[in-house]
């Protein structure tokens, strides 16, 4: 297998580029190379290497991405936005036939989450509890408040907003695109990462407690070693089947944990994860490869604290642009 890892729309996902350099290293060697349409997102200055490309509705990206691969001898593809992973889910034959893994769950799995109603749905007819969700249209006519309005399609805390009486959730339902309505939620909020295999076998989940969140990604948090979110986290892995990173937010009311979203991809909050031990980048890595890896569920440094703060490149007029297939420019400042 080719020893470099494409990672799609790398924005500000400079750790999660970090993570995989130090993989590779670890793994014998290989470059990071990260596609965006942004020549200052600050991961194209970060990575190996740096590719520009149009954005993932363009009807040309699959094929843009597949060239990419064959120029930089990419083995392993990382997408990392919900709004393409269908679109490689769709694909990830095609990308096989040349030799390139991607870390993509099933076209199925990347569709049912992309929409929170059809998640609910899906997992409460697995048995898991999950934030009941309605569309306005289905709406009971005492559904009782609070109520919590979202895009049906959204991500990032955008457009959420609690509604508290009737008069609010009529003006939400207007306000919010293509919306949902779900029961509100009281209770400490968690994100459950969780690793899986190119089979959809779970090999490490990691419980994490959003302390704080800051624009949809958290800010302050912990890793927590429970029992009931270990066991959701892998009972939603088998529901919904995930292949690589998968993270699961739920919050635990009444001393039951109740899904709300699942995302198909690596987390904001991933450096924790990988910090307490489940290193999710490079287990990928060595799975792309042909290696074993064993399942270490529930193994993980417990009440590992993350706080986070800004940091920034600087680059000079002429360091801005993408490599494509030149090293990328390190500039050691930052603040």
């Amino acid at each position: 297998m080719s020893p470099n890892v494409l990672i799609t729309a790398g924005s500000r996902r400079v750790a999660l580029v970090q993570a995989f350099q130090r993989a590779l290293r670890l793994a014998g060697g290989g470059a990071v190379i990260v596609t965006d349409v942004n020549p200052l997102s600050p991961a194209v200055h970060v990575a190996d290497h740096a590719c520009q490309v149009p954005l993932s509705t363009d009807p040309a990206y699959p094929d843009v991405v597949a060239d990419i691969c064959v120029r930089h001898h990419v083995g392993l593809l990382v997408p990392t936005i919900d709004d393409e992973l269908p679109v490689f889910s769709e694909q990830a034959a095609r990308f096989a036939r040349s030799g390139v893994r991607v870390a993509v769950s099933p076209g199925w799995t990347t569709r049912t989450c992309n929409d929170k109603f059809e998640t609910s749905h899906a997992l409460a007819a697995r048995g898991i509890d999950a934030a009941r969700t309605w569309l306005p249209s289905d709406l009971p006519p005492a559904p009782g408040f609070p109520l919590f309005v979202k895009p049906r399609t959204g991500r990032g805390g955008v457009a959420a907003f609690p509604a508290r009486n009737a008069r609010e959730l009529a003006f939400f339902l207007d306000y919010v695109p293509d919306p949902v309505v779900q029961t509100y939620l009281e209770g400490p909020e968690f994100t459950i990462d969780v690793f899986c295999d190119f089979d959809g076998e779970p090999l490490m989940v990691v419980p994490r407690e959003r302390v704080v969140v800051r624009a949809g990604v958290v800010d302050r948090g912990r890793t927590v070693h429970d029992p009931a979110l270990i066991d959701l986290g892998v009972a939603c892995a088998r529901a919904l089947p995930c292949v690589g990173a998968i993270n699961i937010q739920c919050r635990v009311v009444d001393g039951r944990p109740v899904v709300f979203e699942i995302n198909p991809r690596f987390s904001g909050g991933i450096p924790l994860t990988i910090a307490a031990g489940a290193d999710f980048p490079l287990a990928l890595v060595q799975l792309a490869r042909g290696r074993q890896v064993p399942a270490t569920i529930g193994r993980f440094r417990d009440q590992l604290w993350m706080t986070c703060y800004e940091t920034s490149v600087f680059l000079s007029e002429s360091a801005i642009g993408f490599t494509d297939g030149r090293p990328a420019a390190r500039i050691p400042e930052v603040a």
